[in-house]
This record gives structure tokens, sequence and C-alpha cells, in this order.
């Protein structure tokens, strides 16, 4: 039974690489029941108490026809009082990542202002939404839905089926599924993946790009040659086979640049993570704002997971020594990780964040959003060691239209 537990662990769906449904509505409008009559599960508590659910509850799990998900049940939009905007805050920060929403509506007391403005939220950050009409079996007529429309009753568990049909339509039209490597090489290429061993990581386990990269490169049947930094020059000298492409962890950038042949690609693991959440562009363009960087300038260092500081620390630790011995300059340094981002930005000059693979593509690209219309640069762990040890353009290479960039 361990072992069993132990496979399934090992090869669940990562939560950023499932589709993010959220639950949005007023105060007792359902949402808690409408979620768990879609999930066939008692994931939220429900209650006739107004206001039962005061923070958003994240499940992961499989849900036919549409696969991998995260269902987000959220707190009343409508809430109130202080504890209240902290809920209705959280709420927001949840749409910041929802690739599907549905918004529960009460059809006994039918559209509010506050649907309505959770529709024009909608419609502004471009989330495909329905609209599930709860409590229809409380209707002596129910009327004709829209097209984004459904009428269903979570209590008597009509209509649940059809409105997962409907979820499951809106979560394919998110677009065709993407590579993280899988389309820069061909069957049979070998691929060597430079791995140190990283502290913070559990005993036993690679970091969650380097599985996935390993993953996609079976997919498209290449040769995944998986080895320490210690090890390059050897592994590269004796394959007898020209390599492909050499991927590498960004904290080891310079030292496996130097071993690599010219001759032979050069990304690293951050670079292609951030690629595949569609944020490269702009990390490369923001890359050039470390050499701009003055005195006291304040630098906000983001990660989208939480793990135990070690000493030697990437995000805390590492790229602030790099970074002032780069530019000369005494840095102001601020870190955030987990979902923690701050909604004003103003007073930063630069920000790198992590390649993200713990945010989903959504979240990612807000929060790059967040820090362009702020008017504030940003890049990435893997763009920005690149390009301080100036290899950027190297590290591009295999990724021509973004190279032309630099």
């Amino acid at each position: 039974m361990m072992e069993r537990k132990k496979r399934m662990g090992m090869n669940q769906t990562p939560a950023a690489n499932r589709v993010h449904i959220g639950f949005f509505g007023r105060r007792n409008a359902g949402k808690s029941s409408v979620v768990n009559a879609v999930t066939n599960q008692e994931i939220a508590v429900v209650s006739e108490v107004r206001g039962t659910t005061t923070d958003p509850v994240y499940k992961t799990m499989e849900l036919l026809p549409v696969g991998p998900v995260m269902i987000i049940d959220t707190p009343g939009y409508d809430d109130e009082g202080s504890l209240g905007e902290l809920r209705v805050r959280r709420t927001k920060q949840v749409l910041n990542k929802t690739d599907v929403a549905v918004l529960v509506v009460d059809a006994t007391a039918g559209m509010t202002e506050v649907e309505r403005e959770l529709t024009g939220i909608f419609a502004k950050k471009e989330i495909p939404y329905i609209i599930a009409y709860n409590k229809a079996d409380l209707l002596e007529r129910v009327p004709e839905a829209g097209a984004h429309e459904i009428y269903i009753s979570a209590r008597e568990k009509s209509n649940i089926y059809e409105l997962k049909e409907k979820i499951a339509a809106l979560s394919k039209e998110q677009g065709e599924e993407k590579r993280l490597v899988g389309d820069l090489v061909k069957a049979n290429d070998f691929v060597v993946l430079v791995t140190p061993i990283d502290s913070a990581a559990p005993k036993g386990r690679l970091i969650l790009p380097q599985q996935q990269t390993i993953r996609d490169l079976l997919e498209s049947g290449a040769v995944s040659v998986v080895i320490r930094e210690t090890e390059l020059k050897e592994t590269l000298d004796s394959l007898g086979k020209k390599t492909a492409l050499v991927i590498t962890d960004s904290q080891a950038f310079a030292k496996v640049s130097a071993e690599t042949s010219p001759d032979i690609p050069l990304t690293s693991f951050s670079i292609l993570m951030a690629r595949y959440k569609g944020t490269l562009e702009a990390s490369v363009r923001g890359a050039a704002q470390i050499s701009r960087l003055q005195e006291g300038d304040a630098v906000l260092i983001a990660e989208g997971c939480t793990h135990h500081r070690q000493c030697e620390d990437i995000g805390t630790v590492k790229l602030p020594r790099w970074l002032r011995e780069f530019t000369g300059r005494n840095l102001q340094f601020s870190f955030t990780s987990g979902t923690e981002f701050p909604e004003d930005l103003s007073t930063y000059r630069l920000i790198i964040h992590c390649g993200g693979c713990m945010l989903n593509e959504r979240e990612m690209r807000y929060r790059i959003q967040t820090a362009l219309d702020a008017g504030v640069p940003v890049t990435n762990y893997g763009t920005a060691i690149a390009y301080m040890n100036g290899i950027l353009k190297r590290s591009l290479a295999v990724l021509p239209d973004i190279q032309k960039l630099i």
C-alpha cells in the first residue's frame, strides 16, 4: 500500500499544470454546495450561515471530463467588515490564477451588482466563465439559459453533469498543450542535464523543473543524460556522439558554459520554464536593467514556492551577492515567496522572479504584467544569471526569435 502511494505521488500532475477552476459569487448563493456537487466530494463546508467559507479552499483532483484540475472555492464576494475586506482581497488574488470561472448565482435572487462586478473582472482579465444559476429547483419556471449560462440545483444534483461539460469545453479553449523542451530536440538526440544536488529539495527527489524536463524529453524520444556539474566535462568527452543540447541549473551557468564547447547549444531550466510560462520575452528585455541599477536601488526577488532557506539559498543569498558584485552598488533587497506578491511595485527598480514552476501560467503572466504596468523591468533567475555571466545570447541560441531581443 505504501509503495502504491509513493508511485501515485510521483506521478501526480503538478498543481501548476492543472486547469484552475474558481467558483465565485455572493455569500449563500450555494458556491460550496455546487463545488461539492461538481466534484462529488465533500470538499467545502456547507451551512445556512452566511460566510461559512472564510478562506479560499484548494483541492487537486481528476475531474471528468476535464482531467487534472485545481478546484478553488472562494469566500463570498459581498463579505463585509474588516475581515470581510480581507476575504474579498483573497478572492481577488484567486482571480489572478483562475483559468475557468464559475459564477454561482442564487436563481431566486438573480443577478445583482456584485455579480455584474465579477463578470466585469472576468472580462477585463480575459477569464472564460459560466454563470451557474443555483437553486433552480425553487423556481416556479426555469428561464431559458443563454450560451454561457446554466440553471442547476446542487441540492437535487440537476444539470451538474451539463455544468461539468461546459467547464470542460471552456478548459479546452485555453489553447493547445505547450512543450517545455521537446519541440527543440529530435528523437535519439543526446541531451545533457546538469543538475547539482539541491540542498533545498527533499532527499531522494529532483526539483520540479528537472523532473518535467526529463519527462518531456522522454516523450520526444530523446536521450536524457543526467549528471552533476562535476561530471560535465568527462561526460561530454565520453558520449561518443555530439550532444544536441546542454541544460543546466542556473546556479552552475558559469562553470557549465566554460566547459561546454561553443558549438553545443546551452540553456537553463529556468529559461525554459519562463518560455513555457510565456514570460521569457519580458525577462530577456528586463535583464538589461541590471546594468542600470544605481546606488541604493530597491530590488524585489520573488519566488513562487516556499521552502526552508539554506545558508547558500539562491534567492536570498546568492542572487543579492552576485548583483552587488556585478553592479558594484549597494542595493536594497526585498523577498517574497509562495502566494505573496506585492500589489504596489512602484518602489522597485527591478524584479527578479524564479522560473515559476509552482505557479500556473495565468498567475505568472499576471505578475509580469503587474510589474510592467508599474513601469518596473522584470527578469527571472536564469536570465539574470546568464546576463551577469555574459552568456545570455548564447543561452538563447536555441530560441532565435527570443535571442533577437538582446
